[in-house]
């Protein structure tokens, strides 16, 4: 089995990239915000719960996301493995993850941080308000909120897997095509050594 993590800030490219990663080596997705926001979709009881914290760009709280990424992995335990796109958020969702794959004797192979400026991520995140209509890009102190915490609880992730020398750190800027050749080169390498 293939283990890759993919995150980076809020319109790095994330969810383009783990589709053309899904395909290439054939994983399950795991995408924690996806899978919560299909909930609130759907209105379930989870969903309802989510509601709450997705409306205010807040993370939902790690409990909720440990359940949805159980439930994921026990259903696609016999495929060739997993692509967690934006997950884990925190250090302590890493070690959790961990402690989740190591029942099942998985670990993760390699995380990929896809690296964007500032400028560029605002102006992406704008263009998919607009294109896609997702309520938590619509409100710029919503926005605001999801960077501080990206900075505050998700960057430091990449120090955790690069103490580990799991961490592979990608330039997001450029044709959606070159960014996800460099991810590849990166993932068959690490994977060869």
């Amino acid at each position: 089995m293939t283990n890759i993590i993919l995150f980076g800030p809020p319109g790095s490219g994330k969810g383009t990239q783990s589709q053309k990663l899904i395909e290439r080596y054939r994983l399950a997705h795991i995408s924690p915000g996806e899978l919560l926001r299909g909930h609130v979709k759907n209105n379930t009881e989870l969903g309802r719960q989510v509601a709450q914290y997705i409306n205010t760009g807040k993370l939902a709280p790690q409990e909720l996301v440990q359940e949805v990424v159980t439930a994921e992995l026990v259903a696609h335990q016999s495929g060739a493995g997993f692509l967690f796109d934006g997950f884990p958020r925190t250090i302590a969702q890493a070690k959790e993850l961990e402690g989740i794959l190591a029942k099942q004797q998985l670990q993760i192979d390699v995380a990929i941080l896809v690296e964007v400026p500032e400028e560029e991520l605002l102006a992406r995140i704008q263009g998919r308000a607009r294109t896609a209509g997702r309520v938590d890009d619509q409100d710029a102190a919503k926005v605001a909120t999801r960077m501080r915490i990206y900075h505050e609880e998700t960057l430091p992730i990449a120090t955790y897997y690069e103490q580990q020398n799991k961490l592979c750190k990608i330039n997001g800027v450029g044709v959606v095509e070159q960014v996800f050749e460099h991810i590849v080169a990166a993932i068959d390498q690490t994977l060869a050594s």
